[in-house]
Parts: structure tokens; C-alpha cells; sequence
């Protein structure tokens, strides 16, 4: 599935909405480069699960636990480790796809570690302000419903997300397209 946000605001509602679909054990990987809208993702998705607590990226302490939403959240920020080594050595490979939802931004780094069984979030800036984001299950993730993003945004509330058009996508569920 692919979706189009103007924004860090339409970045955050199309977390909260898929937020709303995520299950206990679930692990996404957020993928993309500096600066492409990974951790607005991870807030929206943050307060899609219910907490309205600050959501600082993870750069410099690998991960930020949350408790008290809807599930426990576990989001990490591989960017500094050295390689799957670091992770290993730390123990933090054990909340990877513990209860709750993980989030792994810079997967890259320790590959070895992921499950095969997940959810690749690919964040693609378009300019200054719009973003590509690809979802796009890997393994034995289940497949989501393709119109996830309609149940809601942040508080339950329709995502600003409008327009989307479903065209279908050689190899893939489908293509969601913002007009705007």
C-alpha cells in the first residue's frame, strides 16, 4: 500500500490510524533517511495507541519504552549502534516483537536481529513538506485491511488523510494516493 501525506500533521494521522490495527507482538520497521518523517510516524502511531506523552526519537538511548495506552510500545533507534553485536551485548533484542508493538527505525544496522515476520514502513520525502510512505508486509505479517487509514486518526477521529484512491499495484495490495 502506498499513501501520500502533506505534512508532518498527515504523517502523524496515518500512524494513529494504523495504529488502530496493530496487534500485541507486531514489529514495524521504519525505513528512510534523515529527515524523511520515521519518527512522526512513530508519534503518530504512539498517540493512535493512546499516549499523549512527548515522543522523542530514540537516537541516543536505542530505545523509549511506553506503557499505559492500548499495548505497551517499544520503539528503537538503531542509528548508533555499531552492528548487531551492540544489540546482542545490551539485551535489547528481547522486546523485539515482545507484547506490545515494536518499532525499529535503522534496521539496517542489525538485520540479523529483525523478525521475518513484520511490517516495512518505507518513508520517501517528495519536497519539503509531502512524503511517500510504502507499507509493505514481509514474512507471515498478516495482510492489513486496505482501508486501515478510514478508522481513524489521532483520538478516534477520521484521518486528515482525503482523496485517497485505491489503484491497484503489480506485485503489491494496491496504491492509496492522496489528490491533494
Amino acid at each position: 500500500m502506498e499513501f501520500t501525506t502533506c505534512g508532518a500533521g498527515e504523517t502523524r494521522a496515518l500512524g494513529a490510524a494504523l495504529a488502530a490495527v496493530l496487534r500485541s507482538g507486531d514489529t514495524l520497521l521504519l525505513e528512510g533517511d534523515l529527515g524523511a518523517g520515521k519518527s512522526e510516524l512513530a508519534r503518530g502511531i504512539a498517540r493512535g495507541l493512546g499516549y499523549t506523552c512527548p515522543v522523542p526519537s530514540p537516537t541516543f538511548t536505542i530505545l523509549n519504552e511506553y506503557e499505559g495506552g492500548r499495548l505497551k510500545l517499544h520503539h528503537f533507534d538503531f542509528y548508533r549502534l555499531s552492528g548487531p553485536e551492540e544489540l546482542y551485548e545490551s539485551g535489547l533484542q528481547e522486546y523485539i516483537g515482545a507484547e506490545g508493538v515494536t518499532l525499529i527505525e535503522w534496521g539496517e544496522v542489525a538485520l540479523e536481529a529483525l523478525p521475518e515476520d513484520c511490517l516495512v514502513c518505507t518513508l520517501t520525502p517528495l519536497g519539503e513538506e509531502k512524503r511517500r510512505i510504502t507499507l509493505r508486509e514481509r514474512g507471515g505479517f498478516r495482510p492489513l485491511d486496505r482501508t486501515f487509514w478510514k478508522a481513524g486518526g489521532e483520538g478516534g477521529k477520521p484521518c486528515s488523510l482525503s482523496g485517497v484512491q485505491t489503484e491497484p499495484a503489480e506485485g503489491s495490495l494496491g496504491k492509496e494516493t492522496d489528490k491533494a
